[in-house]
């Protein structure tokens, strides 16, 4: 695939907005990513935007965790079960999700993802346990949940934050700011098996996903720094979260009705 010099700064911009996404709400990075992909830089193969985007948002997903992880809002035991169990989950379903069209299914996931958002905005005042930790009675719902987030993050193609980490705080009882640390752990697993999956069908461009990089990297700063700043006020993330999972649930919906013609 023969991009031009523009067509990889619109990707460096795009990976800017994936970035801030991932940095402020671990997750919508793909989502966003993969229309983006499409629509703006101009990749006329789906699952080559699939593929890129996968690698690109794990990448942006590590840089977003060393900011959470120096600001002490990782709990790797807890996300290292969850990515790990989920890794086995996102290879099954990334390697369903290239030979299966999966209009269908996708708005099954917006509707979940508009019964997630609704959850989250009925907890926005839990504050959560900031002592939350493994143990061995929620260890099988840690690793259940995980396995269960990354069929789904495969087979679409997603980071899978918008699951990881309502799954986490529900799971673990976590407040939303460590969730959303934590959840980058398995956005960055999610994602890099499934690249790695699309990357032996050559459906990944290297060039623009160091694009998406490079402005990943400084649009995950600055979330981070915002969600920081969010997580002093009761309430304030999850509300931010719930109301981009409902923008983004919608625009699935209408996108999968056209495609399947009901539009």
């Amino acid at each position: 695939m023969s991009l031009t010099l523009i067509q990889y700064g619109l990707g460096a911009g795009a990976g800017s907005l994936v970035g801030f996404s991932l940095g402020l709400v671990g997750g919508g990075g793909s989502i966003l990513a993969v229309p983006l992909m499409v629509y703006l830089v101009g990749v006329r193969e789906p699952h080559m935007a699939i593929g890129t985007s996968a690698l690109a948002v794990a990448a942006n997903a590590a840089l977003s965790l060393i900011n959470h992880a120096r600001q002490g809002a990782v709990k790797w035991r807890i996300a290292g079960l969850f990515a790990l169990a989920g890794v086995i989950g996102a290879y099954a379903g990334s390697t369903l999700g290239k030979a299966v069209d999966g209009q269908k299914l996708l708005a099954l996931f917006a509707l979940l993802m508009l019964i997630v958002g609704g959850l989250m905005l009925r907890s926005r005042s839990a504050a959560g346990d900031p002592d939350a930790r493994l143990t061995r009675a929620n260890a099988p719902r840690v690793a259940g949940a995980g396995v269960a987030t990354g069929v789904l993050s495969g087979f679409f193609g997603i980071g899978g934050g918008f699951l990881i980490v309502p799954g986490l705080m529900a799971t673990t009882r976590m407040p939303i700011y460590q969730a959303v640390g934590s959840s980058l752990v398995g956005v960055a697993a999610f994602g890099l098996t499934t690249a790695l999956n699309y990357a032996f069908s050559g459906w990944i461009d290297w060039a623009l996903a160091g694009a998406f990089l490079v402005g990943g990297g400084l649009g995950g700063l600055a979330g981070a720094r915002l969600a920081r700043r969010l997580s002093g006020r009761k309430g304030a993330l999850n509300t931010v979260f719930a109301t981009l999972i409902f923008v983004v649930a919608l625009y699935m919906l209408y996108r999968s009705a056209g495609a399947l013609g009901v539009l």
